[in-house]
């Protein structure tokens, strides 16, 4: 077994029952280094988008058009609570769903969070690739992504894990979440995080 599989596999069998949840901005990486979080740890993958989407049958940006942020909001804090009580997994949320106390509450009880943090440019460059962002659908995008960054980066803090998200491959990102996660959940004690 190689290292990394031994790190993997240790911090595996810290999780116990809980999800590993990621949290950050849109564009951080949260589905895409998700799933190869997943895979690396042999849990199964949740997108809290898709399973919102799929209980609405409609997309994320057809409910904010058709029922508003605060109507997507309330559905996503049911669909997250649900999700994790299926752990072990791996949890892709929102970019939003961080910012509700009773979801953060939820994901304290029954998860460990993981932050990718990423700066403007990295966030840019990944955002601007997709039409599918309702938050990004009217004025200047940039503007957009900042002051998201000053609302939300201060809760997104609160989560157990850090992790920057940047410009490398995601086997790389991966490794750096299982790194940390292993040295926090190393040194938790029992039932703390």
């Amino acid at each position: 077994m190689s290292d990394a599989d031994a790190a993997a596999a240790h911090v595996r069998s810290l999780l116990g029952s809980r999800s590993l949840v990621m949290v950050g901005l849109m564009g951080c990486g949260k589905t895409s280094i998700g799933r190869r979080l997943a895979a690396r740890l042999a849990v199964p993958f949740s997108d809290a988008d898709e399973e919102i989407e799929r209980a609405a049958a409609k997309t994320v940006s057809e409910i904010f058009a058709d029922y508003g942020e605060a109507e997507f909001r309330a559905g996503e804090r049911r669909v997250i609570a649900r999700l994790l009580t299926f752990g072990p997994q791996v949890l892709a949320t929102g970019g939003g769903a961080f910012m509700n106390e009773e979801t953060r509450a939820a994901i304290a009880r029954r998860g460990v969070s993981v932050w990718l943090k990423a700066d403007l440019a990295v966030l840019l460059k990944r955002v601007m690739r997709r039409e599918t962002r309702p938050l990004l659908k009217t004025g200047d995008p940039e503007a957009v992504m900042r002051e998201l960054m000053a609302v939300r980066y201060p809760v997104y803090a609160l989560a157990d894990v850090t992790v920057e998200s940047r410009d490398a491959p995601h086997e790389a990102i991966v490794a750096d979440v299982i790194e940390k996660l292993r040295e926090r959940l190393s040194v938790a004690p029992a039932g703390s995080v």
